[in-house]
């Protein structure tokens, strides 16, 4: 009987030291997490937290927006690049075409040239292709031909191309254009097709 009770007595002794101590283990735990808690809820602590928080979102928000608005003046500046390359093209494309109808506007100027022997022409067919002939120099026009009529200014090399030379008695039109051999065009300010000229050369008695 001694024994049982012996026996129960120290079951029971462990399990309330076991007891005390996960007390005490429970106790020492909450002091650590009630000091963290106390650590955390620091009003100077917390304010510094939230400031360095702040600046990297901040910072963060800085990165973005710069991004964006490179991303955004770039897809600007394709855009602008693609629409110039296109009006390039474009205008490439009309220069080789008014090329070609160049040499046409100079044969019906050839043939128009003789005003004698034009005007004895069948009257209803002169009307008919000078009417033809006005047309294709207004649809030239209409994109940005024009004549080069150089006539009382002075050469100019890049822009004209010597026909030949004409004695002239005024010094003042002395190396100046006095006439025009054949005509020349240009597109959009660009020369096409420099102009044949008779250039003034004085010389003193």
């Amino acid at each position: 009987m001694m024994s049982i009770c012996s026996s129960f007595t120290i079951r029971y002794n462990a399990v309330t030291m076991r007891d005390d101590n996960k007390k005490k283990e429970t106790d020492t735990t909450d002091e650590v997490f009630d000091t963290i808690e106390v650590e955390e809820a620091d009003p100077q602590e917390l304010i510094k937290n939230l400031k360095e928080k702040l600046k990297h979102s901040q910072i963060d928000r800085q990165e973005y927006l710069t991004g964006w608005q490179r991303a955004k003046a770039d897809l600007i500046n394709a855009r602008r690049q693609d629409e110039k390359d296109k009006q390039e093209f474009v205008k490439f494309a009309n220069e080789r075409l008014v090329m070609e109808i160049l040499p046409v506007i100079t044969n019906f100027e050839m043939a128009m040239a003789n005003r004698e022997v034009w005007k004895k022409v069948d009257k209803n067919w002169r009307v008919g292709v000078e009417y033809i002939y006005n047309q294709l120099l207004k649809v030239l026009a209409n994109h940005g031909v024009q004549e080069i009529n150089p006539v009382g200014q002075k050469y100019d090399p890049a822009r004209d191309e010597t026909a030949g030379h004409e004695p002239v008695t005024d010094e003042s039109k002395d190396g100046a254009v006095v006439s025009v051999a054949q005509k020349g065009y240009s597109i959009n300010g660009k020369v096409l097709k420099a102009p044949r000229v008779i250039v003034g050369e004085y010389k003193k008695e």
